[in-house]
């Protein structure tokens, strides 16, 4: 398990540093920002504590907003993430499945893991650019932002997925 823990953390380190470094600076259109950090909120195991799941997507929120300069914005789509990911992950998984599974394409299957990983990725989108704009009335542009974001970040998840699973 511990062997677990620091994989997940060395994980998050790597795509901290991409969305830092490589990721915030790429605005397609103006508008679709990749928010790939978003990929390890939604491998949590399903025995993994609720509690724990929350303290770490804030967590995880808190350095992206760090190295991102958007504070507090990523924070609470992560904690909001965090707290939706467990109800989220029994929707998908069958009644039988053991209490230690980790989501991937290899134990969900593809179509169920796709589907969960767009519903999350969709989620996520909305709360970020929600509490970015913290208004309306540019609604169009907000529009286009969850959109394009929704659209990078869906395909750069199910193909890290992919090349995950296949390794």
């Amino acid at each position: 398990m511990n062997t677990d823990i620091l994989k997940g953390i060395g994980a998050f380190v790597l795509l901290l540093l991409a969305q830092a470094l490589v990721l915030n600076h790429i605005h397609l259109f103006n508008c679709a920002t990749p928010l790939l950090y978003v990929y390890i909120a939604m491998l949590f195991r399903r025995d993994f504590p609720r509690w724990a799941i929350l303290v770490s997507c804030f967590t995880m929120g808190l350095c992206v907003d760090v190295f991102s300069n958007t504070p507090g914005v990523a924070a609470g789509a992560m904690t909001f993430i965090g707290l939706l990911q467990p109800y989220l992950l029994t929707l998908f998984l069958p009644r039988e499945s053991p209490e230690d599974l980790t989501p991937s394409m290899n134990s969900l299957g593809i179509g169920k893991f796709s589907v969960y990983a767009l519903i999350i990725v969709l989620i996520y989108c909305l709360s970020f650019f929600a509490l970015e704009a913290f208004s309306f009335t540019d609604w169009l542009h907000w529009l286009e932002c969850v959109g394009g974001s929704f659209v990078i970040t869906s395909i750069l998840v199910l193909v890290i997925e992919y090349f995950r699973c296949k390794i």
